[in-house]
């Protein structure tokens, strides 16, 4: 399990998003984040955790849905 920080910028060039996605997102509670003064931080096992997660919900809609 890594504890890696990574910023805005880095979650949303690992996510293959923009940065202002992020932005919402983690003001909307959406993705796993926390706040460092008024900058954003995301923890890597946190985002990988929170990908799984979405990746199994998306499964199992799939599933019901057949």
């Amino acid at each position: 399990m890594s504890d890696q920080i990574m910023t805005v910028k880095e979650v949303a060039r690992y996510l293959k998003v923009n940065d202002r996605t992020i932005y919402r997102m983690a003001s909307d509670g959406r993705i796993p984040a926390f706040k460092v003064g008024a900058s954003w931080r995301f923890k890597t096992h946190e985002i990988d955790k929170w990908i799984d997660s979405k990746r199994n919900a998306d499964s199992q809609l799939l599933y019901n849905n057949n």
